[in-house]
Parts: C-alpha cells; structure tokens; sequence
C-alpha cells in the first residue's frame, strides 16, 4: 500500500491521537455566519475549512469531529447552507464550513453569488492551512469536485482528499473507488499525498483526521 501514489492515511500514534483529541475536546463554538469577504473574521490564526458537494455528510462529519451532536447543522435539503460558517476551535484556530456545491434548492442568482464567494475565499485567505475536500465514497470523484479542486490548485491551496461514508460501501468496492479518487487526485497539484478514509457513524477515521489537524503547522 506504501509505494501507491496517494495512500492511506496511518493511524496516529498514541501521543498524537490525544493531541487531536484535546483539541476537539476543548470549546468549538460557532462564530458567525459570513456572506460577504468583509464578514470575515481576521486571519489572525491558523483556520482548516470543509468543502464538498451537497449531500456528501459534511455536517455530520464536523459534528463527528468536535463530538457535538448539532454543532453544524446538517440539513434534509441539500444545498441550503448558503454562508461560509466559522467555529471557534478553542483559542488556537478556526475551522470553516464552506457552502455546499454541486445542486441547491436556491435561486440561480443567489447559487452564483455563494460560489463567487466561495472562489474569492479560497484565493484569498493567507491563514488558511488546509483544505479538506469531502468525497462520498459511494461515488467518488465527479465533475463538481474537480472544479473545486482545480480552484484550489490555481489559488496554491493544499487540499486534502476525505472519503466519507466509507461505511456505506462494500470492502470489495473500496479498491475500486480509490483507484478512481487516485487517478484524479494525481491531475491536482494542490493534492495533498494521502487519503482519509471516514465513517460519520461508526467513527472511522476521525481520530485520524483530529490528529492530522492538529499536527498542521
């Protein structure tokens, strides 16, 4: 599994598993809600935002993370969260809910105004350390992540690949999807060289995840 482009992210060692978990054991409060470039708070500390296309458990996963049952709010109708939301991750950092992409339940006007907010995020936030792109592993890489991820290599943002509901597929059909997710993550420039696998409900992964956060200079 070593000498494959892109492998698996390693379990985290005992002392940096708790690293990772303290930091999401301390206070996540949400900030605010931002719909506009001047809404932003100052990037006065190190932040990590989420990006992924509607649907694919973002919220569940952050709630997964900071251990908090509806920190962020998932929604039954994807594509409603319409605002970059910034949680306080104790007094280290921020960590950021980016807007769903892909499908909205929204006026076009409104869809096109979120994504050129979105792009100008992404281009121009000198705190940000890393980008982690949700994947649904029922259906790996489509079109609509491969814009975002071509946004972040022409705005030099690293991202990192998460698999999630990688409990919802069979092991047999694992190696298939990364084979897929590898295959597009080695177009990318900006792809960080390892993939996180997670499961929102069975918890797989999310140590792992904490700890690589943590771990970010």
């Amino acid at each position: 599994m070593t000498n494959l482009p892109f492998p698996l992210a390693e379990e985290p060692d005992g002392a940096m598993r708790e690293t990772g978990r303290k930091l999401f054991a301390g206070p996540v409060d949400f900030l605010k809600g931002v719909v506009a470039m001047e809404g932003l708070p100052p990037d006065d500390r190190p932040e990590v935002c989420f990006a992924g296309r509607s649907n694919v458990g973002k919220s569940s996963l952050i709630n997964a993370l900071t251990g908090r049952k509806a920190l962020a709010r998932a929604s039954n109708t994807p594509g409603r969260t319409q605002e970059i939301n910034y949680f306080l991750l104790g007094d280290s950092g921020y960590l950021v809910d980016l807007p769903g992409y892909g499908f909205a339940n929204a006026p076009l006007p409104v869809v096109e105004k979120w994504q050129r907010l979105l792009k100008h995020y992404l281009s121009g936030r000198a705190s940000l350390r890393r980008a982690f792109v949700l994947i649904d592993a029922r259906h790996g890489i489509k079109a609509v992540d491969e814009e975002i991820m071509t946004l972040l290599d022409r705005s030099a943002v690293t991202f990192q690949a998460v698999l999630t509901k990688i409990d919802k597929i069979r092991d047999s059909e694992r190696d298939t999807v990364l084979t897929q997710v590898r295959d597009r993550l080695s177009r990318h420039p900006a792809a960080y060289p390892e993939i996180v696998l997670t499961s929102s409900e069975k918890g797989e992964g999310i140590a792992t995840l904490r700890a690589i956060i943590a771990g970010l200079p």
